[in-house]
């Protein structure tokens, strides 16, 4: 006689433990290290820049509350399978080798590896770099391409934690050229220490640089992926992305 109470009680627990469970908010991981004009504090110590501005609106494309959790760049997968975070969203290009361990979204923007040096050294791409001194932040798409295109033919490559870390001992004349992402390097370069310094070249398209960036998952969250290409697809459409982009870098990189 009291099945079908229990059966209906129980039921209306797990709808409102599912009901919860989709107000809590996702967690955005990115790294505690800022990386400008992506992810960086403002003055007020609030997280801000393109990333964050476009994970909120993807949040509320979804109709979904979101939080910034940042991590160390170094951990940001391990906290990602440990749960810790939700997804990843901080320039983290697609990559064959990461897509063995995580998912992916589908692609939200695209740009290059940027070769950076004074403006007195020549350089005009990567045949150019002879024994020249090369720094790059480690477990990025560039310090990949570094390792499989570029090691027989620099002097040497310098891998780093942080990639600020990377752009001080460029000025500071302890590395003679830099590789990042070319946005990154664009913001670098309107600093006023850096004056004197350039763009030398673009890395050329390949496979270490992956399909684009994307939004990182742990592998069995399907349903998230789902909603996350749809807001994604959304916030391309409805023109969000393309103002943030405007906005952060004075061009439109999203894809």
């Amino acid at each position: 006689m009291n099945r079908p109470l229990i059966t209906l009680t129980t039921a209306a627990v797990l709808g409102l433990s599912a009901t919860a469970q989709a107000n809590e908010p996702l967690k955005i991981g990115i790294s505690a290290e800022p990386y400008p004009p992506f992810t960086y504090t403002s003055s007020e110590g609030e997280w801000t820049g393109f990333e964050v501005e476009l994970g909120m609106a993807i949040c509320e494309a979804m109709a979904r509350p979101c939080e910034i959790t940042p991590t160390g760049w170094s951990g940001i997968i391990p906290s990602l399978k440990a749960g810790r975070i939700d997804m990843i969203m901080n320039s983290m290009s697609i990559t064959e080798a990461r897509k063995r361990v995580i998912d992916f979204s589908d692609p939200y923007y695209f740009t290059p590896g940027a070769f950076v040096a004074a403006d007195d050294l020549t350089l005009g791409g990567p045949d150019d770099l002879g024994d020249k001194v090369l720094g790059v932040q480690a477990a990025t798409t560039n310090a990949t391409y570094a390792r499989r295109a570029l090691r027989d033919s620099v002097g040497d490559i310098r891998l780093y934690d942080q990639a600020e870390q990377v752009n001080r001992d460029l000025l500071a004349g302890r590395l003679d050229v830099i590789l990042a992402d070319e946005i990154a390097m664009n913001e670098f370069l309107e600093r006023d220490e850096a004056e004197g310094y350039e763009i030398k070249a673009t890395a050329p398209r390949h496979e270490a640089y992956g399909e684009g960036v994307g939004i990182g998952l742990r592998q069995d969250d399907d349903a998230l992926q789902a909603d996350l290409n749809a807001a994604i697809a959304e916030v391309r459409e409805d023109g969000t992305c393309s103002a943030l982009s405007e906005e952060y870098f004075g061009t439109d990189i999203c894809t």
